[in-house]
């Protein structure tokens, strides 16, 4: 029961960062930001990287690279943004 659970909490983390893909290319696609709180996103990426250094002072590497995979993904809109807001 516990490799289950390990599974689906990883696959979580997965599924997380896929949720901003299609955000990113919207984005990217429109050449536009003027929708997108920066404020969220940057609270998004926030929690993310502490999640990172939380997993990895204690160890837990599912928890540590999965929020890596999201803080890329955010982290990918967040700075598509920041780029099409200053053009």
């Amino acid at each position: 029961m516990k490799e289950i659970v390990t599974f689906f909490f990883g696959l979580g983390f997965v599924f997380n960062a896929s949720l901003f893909i299609p955000q990113a290319l919207i984005i990217f696609k429109n050449k536009s930001a003027k929708d997108v709180s920066l404020i969220t996103f940057l609270g998004f990426n926030f929690i993310q990287l502490n999640g990172v250094l939380y997993g990895y002072y204690q160890n837990d590497w599912i928890l540590m690279y999965g929020s890596m995979i999201s803080l890329l993904s955010c982290g990918s809109v967040t700075c598509l943004a920041i780029v099409y807001r200053h053009k």
